[in-house]
């Protein structure tokens, strides 16, 4: 099969296509002949040597989303079959043309969503899910700030939080980003400049955010202290503006704030079957409803995976980037 490698580990990155052997499915495995990935941060990171894979996944071939066809499964897999159209996640090693991964780890694509469509869904959509619902509880009447509301995931948690009833805030350094994210009906929008954003939140919503969605990191964590709402929850999901602040203890506990990190990548099996049954049981009747949608912004050839991180890392997308192995 082939795959994509990273020869130079750096900023930018040296990519190549390799030939390498065809993966054998273990016993509770299946084997998915991919025909798509979804191109994420942690891959632009995991390029650049700034954040390597869980052990036991390859160092140098990224991918953390696919989706393909069940191609063999293992002796004790059941519920699969060859010819079946899945996606998932998988700690790295997607961007090749095969990959083996535990059968309890991948969902059934929609009848009608292309393997493109597919491969755009799981890591973000998931991840918005897990945290604004699972971790933050999330409810009806209530308001959720989304910081960089025109990346994969921030478009995701955005269409996540208005099917239940919330209202929402939404962030950006693009006024282009801002307007394009009316279509999902966003309810305010903020232009940050010089990275503050705090008092413009609260003219909008004087009583500030009950759930704050992080995917910037660094000093957006102190705006996000300041416009919070009492007893709001802030949950940190990425680090592109760095993984350090000097933050005010206490207006944390004046306002009595809960303040929790999150990661995917990194959880264990049984964490991560239980992540795949939130797309399964969650998200893919929404997705078959029409009630929620992926967002594309390019689609490269897998031999133009260099082209696709370095375009994802511009932080000019407006929702995903995916590689496209047909």
């Amino acid at each position: 099969m082939k795959a994509v490698i990273i020869k130079t580990f750096a900023d930018p990155p040296v990519l190549e296509l390799a030939d390498l052997p065809d993966p054998v499915p273990q016993a509770d495995e299946i084997k998915v002949k991919v025909k798509a990935v979804g191109v994420n941060q942690a891959d632009v990171l995991q390029a650049k040597g700034k954040y390597p894979a869980p052990p036991g996944y390859p160092q140098d071939i990224p991918g953390l989303e696919f989706a393909g066809i069940v191609d063999a499964v293992g002796a004790a897999v059941q519920k699969l079959k060859s010819g079946d159209r899945v996606f998932g996640l998988i700690a790295g090693g997607a961007y090749a043309e095969e990959i083996t991964i535990h059968a309890d780890c991948v969902s059934h694509i929609p009848s009608d969503m292309g393997f493109i469509q597919a491969a755009s869904v799981p890591e973000v959509f998931i991840t918005a899910y897990d945290a604004l619902i699972t971790q933050m509880k999330l409810t009806m009447g209530e308001c959720v700030l989304i910081n960089a509301i025109g990346s994969g995931v921030g478009l995701a948690a955005l269409q996540i939080a208005k099917h239940m009833g919330v209202t929402v805030i939404g962030t950006s350094r693009s006024k282009e980003k801002l307007k394009q994210a009316e279509s999902f009906v966003l309810d305010h929008k903020i232009l940050v400049e010089g990275g503050k954003f705090a008092s413009q939140v609260k003219e909008s919503y004087p009583a500030g955010p009950d759930v704050i969605l992080e995917l910037v990191g660094g000093d957006y964590l102190v705006e996000d202290i300041n416009c919070a709402a009492q007893q709001g929850r802030i949950i940190l999901v990425g680090l592109l503006a760095g993984k350090s602040a000097n933050l005010d203890l206490a207006k944390m506990l004046h306002k009595r704030l809960l303040i929790k990190g999150t990661t995917l990548r990194a959880r264990p099996l049984a964490e991560k079957i239980l992540a795949n049954q939130i797309l399964e049981k969650h998200l893919v009747p929404l997705f078959q409803t029409g009630q929620l949608r992926p967002v594309i912004d390019q689609v490269y050839p897998l031999k133009d995976a260099a082209a696709a991180i370095k375009h994802l890392d511009s932080g000019n997308v407006f929702g995903k980037v995916v590689l496209s192995f047909e």
